[in-house]
């Protein structure tokens, strides 16, 4: 495998991994550029969307283009991942870290599991649950029940992701189920404010890092993945919303 083939390798799989766990695009073609530039490369070009990245530039004076690209079909939130490439770019482009040592750190942060195990996950969103419902205006008396009712907006979520596999039906259902758990808890006494233990139960399920990469794509001039982001963050919005309207339909 030549040198070219080589850097483009790893330049995909840095990309690949930032955007895969929650990475603006920006943020994504500028690190893939600065990369092959550090290689040596000339006439680098990068052009990230939501699901894709295609990358360009030319071995050597003279010689036609080497273009590749990728797809991204899965997307998550791991920005301790996206840290851990920048860090290795920063090392590659320093001359640091030859390319064969680069690709084997970028394939190790990509096999590494979750920094942080599910049940701590899961109990840290519950704690965030009940926080947001004391501070949307619930009393004591509700932290508990909003404590277990985004508990299980939070084990729905990720179980139905990780068995179905289908966007946006996971967070329909996770807010079903948490909105469900919500009113039959307050129904059984415990707890008294329903409207604020309902939108704790919500808060593991909103789209924040969509949301918020797709104000700094659209700010950094980057419509296409801007636009996208915001439309994936709108459906998953609306996803939540069905599923707690069809919670109060039924039971309310």
């Amino acid at each position: 495998m030549s040198k070219a083939d080589e850097v483009m390798d790893i330049c995909l799989l840095a990309g690949d991994i930032m955007l895969k766990y929650g990475a603006e695009t920006y943020r994504v073609e500028e690190t893939l550029e600065r990369m092959a530039k550090a290689a040596s490369f000339k006439n680098v070009h990068c052009f990230a969307t939501t699901t894709g990245i295609f990358l360009s530039f030319e071995e050597r004076k003279g010689k036609e283009d080497l273009m590749q690209m990728v797809r991204i079909d899965d997307r998550m939130q791991d920005l301790n991942k996206v840290t851990e490439v920048n860090q290795v770019s920063r090392e590659f482009v320093a001359g640091q870290l030859t390319v064969e040592e680069a690709h084997e750190k970028l394939v190790n942060i990509e096999k590494a599991p979750v920094q942080y195990p599910l049940w701590l996950i899961h109990f840290c969103a519950g704690i965030a649950g009940s926080g947001f419902s004391y501070l949307f205006g619930g009393g004591w008396f509700d932290l508990i029940p909003a404590f277990f009712a985004a508990l299980i907006s939070s084990l729905v979520v990720v179980e139905f992701e990780r068995y179905f596999r289908v966007r946006f039906a996971a967070e329909f259902v996770a807010a079903f189920s948490g909105g469900t758990t919500a009113i039959l808890l307050v129904y059984f006494g415990l707890g008294n404010s329903l409207d604020q233990i309902i939108i704790g139960s919500l808060m593991p399920l909103v789209p924040g890092v969509p949301l918020t990469n797709a104000v700094r794509d659209l700010m950094s001039g980057d419509l296409i993945a801007g636009v996208s982001r915001g439309a994936e963050a709108l459906l998953t919005s609306l996803s939540i919303a069905s599923g707690i309207a069809l919670t109060i339909s039924l039971f309310v």
